[in-house]
């Protein structure tokens, strides 16, 4: 059983239609990569998924369970947490007060302080900068800071959404090693990447989405040597 599954997923913008029938797998452990041109509806799909927008048609399963109508804010105690794109951490909060209200859905203080230290050894930065105001940190301390506060409610999955976005080269690897290491410590990742070759790098599977519809898919080696993938999204 797949730990989520998108079953003929279609969501529409007035009577605009942005995803057109889109089903994929993601099995637990993996590392599953959507990527495709802006505007093919990588976005749509993500917030989709958490019921951030509604969907026209389709089902969502997480587990075996049936989430397709599932408030977002349920979502995390099921174990699902998004990092959307632009980060939107609480600019106004200090680092520490990010992370603890990612972790708003566990009570046990134990759990909290160990998650926490997991935390700031991953990231040191964090550590030091803990009482700083977070819209004072730089772009990819802010990425980091995302991806943490979204670990600190301890997800079975992980959704990433655009988290290279506006990042320098030097930050841009920083993230792509710590998605690889969140995942090598056992949580799933559903990644979607503008940056291709990034993503397809660590990706043990990926789609690739079209105006709203999968035209391919494979393992991320198999459609980082497909010709036609290379020429349409690596550049080459």
């Amino acid at each position: 059983m797949s730990l989520l599954k998108v079953d003929n997923l279609e969501v529409s913008y007035g009577l605009i239609q942005a995803i057109k029938g889109v089903s994929f797998t993601v099995e637990e452990g993996e590392i599953v990569s959507l990527i495709g041109a802006n505007g093919a509806g990588k976005t749509t799909i993500m917030h989709s998924l958490c019921n951030i927008i509604p969907k026209k048609a389709g089902k969502v399963f997480f587990d075996g369970k049936d989430i397709t109508s599932i408030p977002s804010h349920r979502l995390v105690p099921m174990g699902i947490a998004q990092v959307p794109e632009g980060r939107r951490i609480f600019q106004e909060l200090t680092v520490f007060e990010n992370l603890k209200l990612g972790a708003y859905t566990r009570h046990n203080a134990g759990e909290f302080a160990e998650t926490l230290e997991s935390v700031y050894e991953r990231f040191p930065i964090l550590k030091e900068r803990s009482k700083q105001i977070a819209g004072t940190l730089s772009g990819g301390e802010q990425q980091m800071l995302a991806m943490s506060r979204a670990l600190m409610s301890h997800p079975r999955m992980i959704l990433l959404d655009e988290p290279s976005m506006g990042l320098s080269p030097l930050y841009v690897n920083t993230i792509f090693d710590m998605i690889k290491q969140i995942n090598s410590e056992g949580t799933t990742v559903l990644l979607v990447e503008q940056n291709a070759k990034k993503a397809l790098s660590i990706a043990d599977r990926a789609y690739v989405l079209e105006i709203g519809r999968i035209s391919k898919s494979g393992t991320g080696r198999e459609l980082l040597e497909d010709d036609e993938i290379r020429r349409a999204y690596l550049g080459d």
